[in-house]
């Protein structure tokens, strides 16, 4: 079974004043350790921008993760604030950011691909160019669009799409002193860390003091030697076993006597002898200090204190190699931001053909321009829009989808089958194509007669599959899908039957999915076409023959009636194709 742990790379200098503490002060909150201790510190710089209360809450449990994101710095601006803000003014109102530490473990070249991409597919539409200018330090150039372009929006924006932003994980799964797996907090942990180091110095001291009588036996050896020289010598000379004589004589042990029939006695000096004398003392003294040290667990705390400092003056913050790299600060509320927001703001004109291709030519052209079509195709709707816009593309079986402008293909061509962009049943067909209005309102009525006003911020649909909004039962068809205007406070309702009814706005019901109400009764036939409009100004209506003629009739009294009436003839010179 595999164990999962990872702890970051932390600053060497925090992690010791940490463990000074907890050694002063075994009882010591959490919180003062998290005063001197500030959290990860990464070779490859960045910020960490989490709360303190969550950089705490991670080292208290154990787990927990990090937003770590690059850093913005630009060098060689004039001003401070462009500099921190990572900002390079290039005259004319240009600018340019600059990356100069990107997130630990992120590779760069990944991160410049995420980059362009975003680019190629115009997912990140206010940024133009990303390059590479880095040697030895990082240098990243991202291009806006143009100089109009918001510097946080873009970041933020980049946080949000790419690796410049990345969570790294923090679990401080480790085993204990019994080889045990166990997920410490940070006062845990160090504690564990000081008990291990006062072990391995208890043992290095044993093993030290064995050294010592090890060596003070071989020494005093050597001192009884060279106090008995001569006769020593004659030992060896005379006697066929000198070592047991030697034992006997001077009281030796065996490694003792062993030595001193492997010394060199022709070699020896006086000056060796004082040698021998001095390291004999110093021996001693030094054997005496460590009996204390073992015996004195105060002592043993001073000696890694003592070390702790020693280390911490090789690797101190004012140091070049312990100087923390990774900032940590808490980042500003995220900045909530659609990618509407993104989208430069053009003037476009959506071409819809009668087989369902779809284009947006740049400017806004005359409605009734001459625009190609494919062989055997026509026009259905063409309208006036911005790249920022969304489309409501109303289907006759009562779903609604959404499309937005700026994802349109260009009017080169033919364009593309909306059917490619949207997933339209194969049966059914396009009733209308209108423009999203934050907080408009859409009139909604099928061939039943029925109806009813839609919100189309309820309407907006955010998938491929669009929203079921009108229920339809049996042969019905959604006819009618007609932008409703603030000022509009009536309703003019057509027949087939060329039967025509006026009546008040409020009567209709303000629905986000449903049938509606019955607008028109019909004995034979359906509904052919409504609209909206305000009693004041008078009901309008298109002229056949060329041209854009307009009819407005401002006596309507008498077809004014309650919603769902069967209604009267038109007014003289109403179009024979019952269409407003």
């Amino acid at each position: 079974v595999g164990m999962a742990t990872n702890i970051p790379s932390h600053n060497v200098a925090e992690v010791i004043d940490a463990t000074m503490e907890l050694i002063d002060n075994p009882h010591v909150e959490h919180s003062r350790l998290m005063e001197l201790f500030h959290g990860p510190d990464f070779a490859t710089g960045g910020l960490v921008v989490d709360s303190p209360e969550v950089i705490s809450n991670a080292y208290e449990t154990g787990r927990g993760s990090f937003r770590v994101r690059g850093r913005f710095h630009a060098a060689e601006s004039e001003k401070a604030e462009d500099r921190d803000a990572g900002i390079e003014r290039l005259g004319g109102g240009q600018w340019q950011l600059v990356v100069s530490e990107i997130p630990y473990q992120v590779q760069k070249g990944k991160l410049i691909e995420q980059i362009a991409q975003l680019i190629a597919d115009k997912k990140l539409p206010i940024l133009e160019d990303v390059r590479d200018e880095s040697d030895e330090n990082i240098r990243l150039v991202l291009v806006p669009r143009s100089r109009n372009v918001d510097p946080e929006l873009l970041k933020e924006s980049l946080y949000k799409l790419t690796d410049l932003e990345v969570r790294f994980g923090l679990n401080l799964n480790v085993l204990d002193a019994t080889r045990t797996p166990l997920v410490m907090g940070l006062k845990e942990l160090l504690g564990n860390w000081v008990t291990h180091q006062i072990e391995m110095l208890q043992r290095r001291t044993q093993h030290r003091l064995e050294k010592i009588a090890s060596r003070l036996e071989l020494l005093e050896g050597y001192i009884i030697a060279f106090l008995n020289l001569d006769r020593v010598i004659e030992i060896i000379r005379t006697e066929d076993e000198p070592k047991p004589v030697m034992m006997a004589e001077f009281g030796l042990t065996d490694r003792q006597a062993e030595a001193i029939l492997n010394m060199r006695l022709r070699s020896l000096r006086k000056l060796e002898e004082m040698q021998l004398r001095g390291e004999h003392d110093d021996l001693l003294k030094e054997q005496e200090e460590l009996e204390k040290l073992l015996a004195s667990p105060a002592r043993q705390r001073t000696r890694l204190k003592r070390d702790l400092t020693s280390l911490r003056k090789e690797y101190g913050e004012d140091t070049a190699i312990g100087r923390r790299r990774t900032t940590i600060a808490e980042a500003a509320p995220a900045v909530e931001f659609s990618m509407d927001a993104m989208i430069e703001k053009e003037p476009v004109t959506v071409i819809l053909s009668a087989k369902g291709w779809i284009r947006a030519a740049k400017g806004h052209v005359p409605l009734d321009g001459d625009f190609k079509y494919k062989e055997g195709d026509g026009p259905a709707y063409a309208l006036h829009a911005q790249t920022t816009d969304k489309l409501l593309v109303a289907v006759n079986n009562g779903r609604i989808y959404s499309l937005g402008c700026d994802k349109l293909p260009g009017a080169r061509g033919f364009g593309e089958p909306i059917r490619n962009m949207i997933d339209i049943d194969a049966e059914a067909g396009i009733a209308a194509v209108t423009v999203y209005r934050a907080k408009g309102q859409l009139l909604l009525a099928a061939s039943t007669g029925k109806g009813f006003a839609a919100e189309m911020d309820d309407i907006l649909a955010e998938t491929r599959k669009g929203k079921q909004v009108v229920n339809l039962k049996g042969n019905a068809k959604l006819m009618v899908v007609r932008p409703i205007e603030p000022e509009h406070d009536h309703i003019a309702v057509v027949g087939d039957n060329r039967k025509l009814v006026v009546f008040n706005l409020e009567e209709m019901p303000v629905m986000s999915r449903g049938q509606g109400v019955t607008l028109q009764r019909y004995r034979d036939g359906g509904l052919s076409d409504a609209v909206t409009f305000k009693l004041e100004d008078g009901l309008s209506w298109q002229m056949g023959g060329k041209g854009d003629r307009t009819r407005t009739e401002t006596e309507i009294h008498m077809w004014k009636v309650a919603r769902g009436a069967a209604g009267r003839m038109p007014p003289q010179g109403f179009p024979r194709d019952n269409k407003f």
